[in-house]
């Protein structure tokens, strides 16, 4: 394992030079992988394990749209793609990746199946850490640990396929085997991650929630709709308020700061855009401190946890969800940017 600097700051991180395919093939040489749940983690690592040569079966409810989508990605029913129960029975390394709604609702019939040597995989360390909400308690004689990659499974795929690799963290909760370093770490390399970095259950998901709350997700859609609606208040059009909120942010600016980092998208900008940046960027880490620090506690009181399975548990709550979705999608925003979109050169 090698030890590189953070910002002065020496953690352990797993790269392919140190552990590449072909010993995580070997490793995992004698094992079944089964990926459960087919929604938005499990396609692309599925896939990726698939290609990468590991023996890898899909455990799925039947007639759902998920199992069809397995299907049309060539997973064979009754060969690679099982009903979940016997998807569980089948697999050595159990990839538990439904919703964590969804994992709560199956958890008796998951920990059913964990015999003795079998090892448990998240990709969320949702479940164990807020166990008093969850009841997920595995057994003691099962390796626990999780690879979390640092993206949508969408991109996990997608960055496989140009041959490139997307981040993510790695924890061991449990090893009762001895072997959970290597099967872990093996999984991480053989689903796609470009590097791991190790962390643990807790932190993972503190982290995680606060950073899909927060600049991920929620602050960053904040952020672009305080902008935009000022800036249509003053009088600009939408188009003009669009490409100046967001989409020289995603096409021109982002892409500098992910090559190189911040100084050098800024080094790359007018005197003019840098002074302003410079003069303005403490004054909006200083507003959002404070609403960061709430967050980040809510998060670690497990409120955050608690609304998201009481939300995501309710019959219904796909409709909300959806009704959800659609006040972004039809903003006059969002409906902007489908226009500026459809401009762009390689759209046409």
């Amino acid at each position: 394992m090698a030890k590189l600097n953070f910002g002065g700051v020496e953690e352990n991180v797993v790269t392919r030079e140190e552990y590449p395919l072909d010993k995580a093939q070997q490793t995992l040489k004698d094992e079944v992988v089964a990926v459960i749940g087919y929604g938005v983690q499990g396609p692309g690592q599925a896939l990726n394990l698939k290609d990468n040569g590991i023996s890898v079966i899909v455990g799925q409810r039947q007639n759902s749209k998920s199992w069809d989508k397995a299907v049309a990605d060539g997973f064979v029913p009754g060969e690679t793609l099982f009903e979940i129960e016997e998807a569980l029975q089948k697999g050595t390394i159990i990839c538990y990746l439904l919703s964590d709604a969804a994992q709560i609702e199956y958890w008796p019939l998951v920990k059913e199946n964990l015999t003795a040597g079998k090892a448990l995989y998240f990709s969320h360390g949702f479940g164990i850490t807020f166990n008093d909400q969850t009841s997920i308690v595995p057994p003691e004689n099962v390796d626990v640990f999780l690879v979390a990659p640092k993206g949508s499974g969408t991109s996990l795929r997608r960055m496989f396929l140009q041959n490139r690799g997307l981040n993510s963290s790695y924890a061991i909760f449990q090893d009762a085997t001895g072997k959970a370093f290597d099967r872990v770490v093996s999984l991480g390399i053989a689903i796609g991650s470009g590097y791991l970095f190790e962390t643990d259950f807790q932190k993972e998901v503190y982290s995680d929630l606060t950073g899909e709350r927060g600049t991920l997700m929620g602050a960053i859609q904040g952020i672009f709709a305080a902008q935009y609606e000022v800036l249509r208040k003053k009088g600009h059009s939408p188009s003009e308020a669009f490409n100046e909120t967001v989409e020289e942010l995603t096409q021109s600016l982002m892409p500098l700061v992910a090559e190189n980092g911040m100084d050098w998208m800024y080094a790359n900008c007018s005197t003019t855009a840098q002074r302003g940046a410079l003069d303005w960027w403490k004054r909006f880490r200083d507003a959002t401190a404070p609403i960061f620090e709430e967050l980040y506690d809510s998060v670690a009181t497990g409120k955050e946890a608690g609304y998201s399975i009481e939300s995501n548990s309710k019959p219904d709550y796909r409709v909300d969800l959806d009704a959800e979705l659609a006040e972004l999608r039809d903003s006059e925003m969002w409906q902007a940017g489908k226009t500026v979109r459809s401009l762009r050169p390689e759209n046409n």
